[in-house]
Formats: C-alpha cells, structure tokens, sequence
C-alpha cells in the first residue's frame, strides 16, 4: 500500500506540473506570438529587404551590402546623424536634470504633493502632435510667449526652429517639457533613500549640496542610469517634432535619423535603403546602451555590492 501511494502521489505531481506547464504556455502564447509576428518578424524581413534594391512598385533586386556603402556616400545621412546625436546628448541630460530637481521639490512638499505630481505629468498625456502646434506658437519670431519673456528680461529674440543655430537647442527644451514619467521614477527613488543616512551627514557638519551630492544621487543613482538608458533610446528615435514644427530644417538642422528614414521609406520609396537606415539605427541605439552599461560600473551605486 505504500509504494501503490507513493506512486499515485509522484503520478498526480507529475500531473499537476503538466496542466501547470500547459495553462503556463498557454497564457504567455499571446505575447510570445505577438513578439514573433510584429517584432522579431519584421525585424527579420527588414534585414533581407535592407540588402535590395527595391522602391515602391517595382521588383525587390538584391545586392548585397551595397545600401550600406551607399550611406557612406549620402551627405544627408551623416546630417542626420549629427543632428540626432546633437539632440540626444542635449535633450537627455536637460530632462533628466529637470525631472530630478522637479522630483527633489516634490518629495519636501506636504499635503498637496498629488496635486502638484498630477500637473506636472499632465505634459506627457498630452499627443504630440498637440504639444507641437502648442510650441509653434511659444516659439513663434513675432508674438511668440518666449520671445516676449525674452523682451522682458531686456534680452534680444531668438529665431527658436526657425534658425539653423537654435533648432535643435528649441527642440531640446521642448523635450524637457515633457519629464513627466522620470520625475515620478524618479520621486519614487528619492523616497526611498535612508533618512538615518541623510541626518548623519547633517550631524557632521554637511550643507545641503553635499548631502544631495554625496548621500542622495549615489542611492538613486541607479535611477539616473535607468532614465538615461530610456531616455537615449527615445531621442534617437525622435520624430514627431522635427515631422510637425520642422519638417527637417532649417537646412537639414532638424533631420533627425528617424524623420530621414520615414522619407526615405514613405516619400521616395526607397525601402531597401530605408531598411538598411533602420539596422543602422539598431545598431547605433545597441552601441550606446552597452557604453552606458560599461561606465556605469565606476558611478552607480548598488546597495548589495556595498555589503
């Protein structure tokens, strides 16, 4: 009787784990086709179709990696990629500081501190193409609102998007609008940090900028690491803007990488070459995540390494 129990217990574990494995593949089966078919597929088929020479209409033709030499070729492309990287290295760290100087405010702040948190992510649910048309009209030469602060502080007025030396700056500031989803990440960590840490170094005598540089931003400094890595990610692929406010100038200032590769896809047709710019986006998008990930060994300051 004993081993006749054991064996139906070790038959109806085994049963068990099977409909646990069964309901288990069967709730993750959406997601798992999801990524196939509209993720992993498309990315599969823009490798191939980046090594033909095929626009709208006609024959794909293949020919190899010679999109790719051709790039090298195209003044345009590196335009692109020059505004697109001057965007990103202005636009990431000005929302990141923002949001961590706007998140600072909130975590002192009382009883109205939900209040003051919903209208400051109120930027970011509005659509973009509303925020732009808002922005058009701030940056507006004439009547704009930040020409006319501008004239009452007795400083001259700035062309904004519409000179080639302020475009892409314009662009950036517009961004930084937007800090909402980091300021709150961000808010999150700050609340976190030891007050006992914080008040031992008030004890030995440190001001206020020590504490947040020596105590606060090393705790949440993985944090940093977080919406930088997103925040990159988001400005190499910045398109909205430069597609409403810009159209990609004045003089290709505001061709980002991305509104260069939706022309070359949907206005000229060109897919075979606008599939190669998308691998190179990857690429590029994959080399400055691995860069973030390498340095931030010598300035992130995880809690278990420090036991």
């Amino acid at each position: 009787m004993t081993l006749v129990a054991r064996r139906g217990r070790r038959l109806r574990s085994t049963g068990l784990a099977r409909t646990q494995a069964v309901w288990g593949w069967g709730f993750a089966l959406p997601a798992v086709i999801g990524f196939v078919v509209f993720i992993a597929g498309p990315m599969v088929a823009s490798f191939f179709v980046g090594m033909t020479d095929w626009t709208i209409g006609g024959e794909p033709e293949f020919i190899g990696l010679d999109n790719y030499g051709a790039m090298l070729q195209d003044d345009v492309f590196w335009k692109s990629l020059r505004a697109t990287a001057y965007f990103a290295a202005l636009a990431v760290p000005l929302s990141v500081v923002v949001a961590f100087l706007v998140a600072a405010l909130l975590n002192r702040a009382g009883r109205g501190r939900g209040i003051f948190r919903t209208v400051f992510y109120l930027p970011v649910l509005v659509p973009p193409v509303a925020s732009a048309v808002l922005w058009l009209w701030i940056f507006a030469p004439d009547s704009g609102l930040a020409n006319t602060l501008l004239k009452l502080v007795g400083l001259p007025p700035l062309r904004w998007i519409y000179d080639e030396a302020t475009a892409v700056p314009s662009l950036a500031i517009m961004s930084a609008w937007a800090f909402g989803n980091m300021a709150l990440i961000f808010l999150a960590a700050l609340q976190g940090v030891p007050r006992e840490l914080l008040e031992a170094a008030e004890m030995d005598g440190a001001s206020p900028i020590r504490r947040v540089w020596h105590v606060t931003i090393p705790q949440v400094s993985p944090i940093i690491l977080f919406n930088l890595i997103t925040g990159m990610i988001a400005a190499l692929q910045a398109f909205d803007t430069a597609y409403v406010m810009t159209d990609g100038g004045p003089n290709y200032a505001t061709s980002f990488y991305v509104f260069y590769l939706f022309r070359q896809a949907f206005k000229l047709g060109n897919l075979g070459y606008a599939s190669a710019l998308a691998w190179i986006l990857f690429l590029v998008v994959l080399v400055v995540t691995v860069i973030l990930f390498r340095t931030a060994r010598h300035w992130v300051f995880y809690e278990a390494e420090a036991k």
